[in-house]
């Protein structure tokens, strides 16, 4: 988009922008404390997600023998269930009513189901259903994502939004660094940890992130009743008015827009799409890193979660250098050239994973070569092994006997580029969205977006435990370059239909 304001006119993240004229102004002023309330709503939901995943298997062991590794599976993606479900309700609930509500009603379901979620010890039977219960109530109330990215957009202008969108997406990624990093503090109180016998509370490494999330809860609720306020402005950045939401306020609310301006729905489909596309691939990208780790270098578990945790939180703190790159580039280049750079860059990262070369994955129990062999080792040796944890990739998955390794600089240097890839798209994708869809309500085109990223979270794993332990990496990541190379000509054929809603109707230039 081209400077519809002046261009040294930035969003700041934790401070007023002085350089503007109004800066001093009351409006000016709630304006951006609320939005630095959403700000730490949505860093709070990715904390949220992130708290307790590292603690959540070992956990499940515990407190019910019968839990496997595929009911591990359906807790995590019980989070984005939950998250897809209410997103569409509370960004429709943000159309009809003050945003306060929904908020409050969702942080007060996150806060309810983290408490759920310590207590499911209790129970004397079934307690991986509770898991299950528990953490899908917490991504039903993570829902609220699609109110939190409504309201910015709303109370941001065109020239603003692209910051604003980029500084929530760093207090996102954030979260999903801190998370972990908040667990594996938590994780010193231990196993046993106390017991609080008045509430029958048992506070341990396993319960104390949990109810961490919920303090976490009531502040967000606090900060959204006392600091909150309704705010909207233009595409140009002309405060309209407060929103009491009566008939007659509302009729004030709309009446700069025509009736005969509709949203492209076309763009909007083609934004749903590529954001679907990204979330997918991305947790894809997730699931496969330890298990691929894993068989390509022959990493132990312990050694998997320790080099990929490390792996994750430099991706992490790059994606916030990315966040903050691109607000700078959307402006001089705009915003879809940078997307369109994002999918290529991640395109680029997934190639470079193809395996190749003559150099073969070392196989567990490869020099166990047949039954004759086997049958000559002695029961002895075989007892004072059984401790010893097998390594390399499982002689059950038959690719593993014919195609190559992927080598470690191929996966570091993939790591990469999905790091600089992978924010870019995210940011650029609801920003663009919500550029679409203009000044008309967003609370529901939100809760669709926010919900086909979290019904592309739930797929993701599914699609890739499915075929990479079936068919290998080199068609999975055969696919998913497939899959990229498709979003490209996607977003190529619909390019010029993606523009704001005011260029689009002639109320600005781009």
């Amino acid at each position: 988009m081209s400077q519809l304001l002046d261009p040294d006119d930035t969003t700041p993240l934790l401070r007023d922008d002085a350089s503007s004229d109004d800066s001093q102004d009351g409006d000016y002023r709630s304006r951006w404390r609320s939005i630095r309330v959403m700000y730490f709503t949505m860093f709070l939901s990715s904390v949220g997600f992130t708290i307790v995943i590292t603690s959540l298997w070992p956990y499940l062991q515990k407190i019910d023998d019968s839990a496997n590794a595929s009911f591990l599976g359906w807790v995590v993606a019980a989070y984005s269930l939950g998250q897809m479900v209410a997103s569409p309700i509370f960004g429709l609930w943000s159309n009809c009513r003050p945003r306060r509500e929904p908020l409050v009603c969702s942080i007060f379901i996150n806060l309810s189901a983290n408490i759920y979620y310590a207590y499911t010890y209790l129970p004397k039977s079934n307690n991986k259903f509770h898991i299950l219960m528990a953490r899908a109530f917490v991504g039903f109330g993570a829902g609220n994502v699609a109110v939190v990215r409504s309201y910015v957009a709303g109370a941001t202008s065109l020239k603003e939004r692209t910051s604003a969108m980029a500084n929530m997406s760093a207090c996102q990624a954030l979260g999903f660094i801190l998370g972990p990093a908040l667990q594996a503090f938590l994780s010193f109180i231990g196993e046993q940890g106390f017991t609080v016998e008045f509430i029958k509370l048992q506070f341990n490494m396993y319960t104390a992130p949990a109810l961490l999330a919920a303090a976490f809860g009531i502040i967000n609720i606090l900060l959204v009743i006392l600091v909150l306020r309704e705010h909207r402005v233009d595409d140009h950045g002309r405060h309209i008015q407060s929103i009491n939401y009566t008939s007659e306020d509302r009729v004030g609310i709309n009446e700069d827009i025509n009736e005969e301006e509709t949203i492209d729905q076309v763009a909007v489909l083609t934004s749903n799409v590529l954001f679907f596309v990204v979330m997918f691939i991305f947790a894809i990208f997730e699931t496969i890193a330890t298990p691929l780790s894993m068989d390509m270098f022959a990493w132990t578990r312990k050694e998997a979660v320790f080099y990929n945790g490390i792996i994750i939180c430099g991706i992490g703190f790059e994606s916030i250098i990315v966040f903050l790159i691109v607000k700078v580039a959307s402006q001089r280049v705009g915003d879809r050239p940078v997307l369109l750079a994002g999918l290529a860059i991640i395109f680029c990262g997934f190639f470079i994973l193809l395996p190749w070369g003559n150099h073969y994955p070392k196989i567990q129990w490869a020099d166990i070569r047949n039954n004759s062999l086997r049958s000559q080792i002695s029961e002895a040796m075989i007892a004072s092994n059984s401790s010893v944890e097998p390594t390399g990739c499982p002689y059950e998955q038959t690719w593993c006997q014919y195609t190559p390794a992927i080598h470690l600089g191929q996966y570091i240097t993939s790591d990469i580029l999905i790091g600089v890839g992978y924010p870019a798209c995210n940011v650029m994708s609801y920003t663009l969205y919500s550029k679409i869809i203009g000044p008309k309500p967003q609370g529901v085109y939100m809760g669709w977006l926010t919900a086909s990223g979290s019904g592309a979270r739930t797929l993701g794993p599914v699609f890739v435990s499915q075929v990479y332990t079936i068919l290998g990496p080199r068609w999975a990541f055969s696919i998913i370059c497939g899959m990229l190379v498709m979003a490209i000509i996607f977003l190529s054929s619909t390019y010029r239909r993606l523009i704001a809603f005011s260029v689009r109707y002639g109320r600005a230039v781009e």
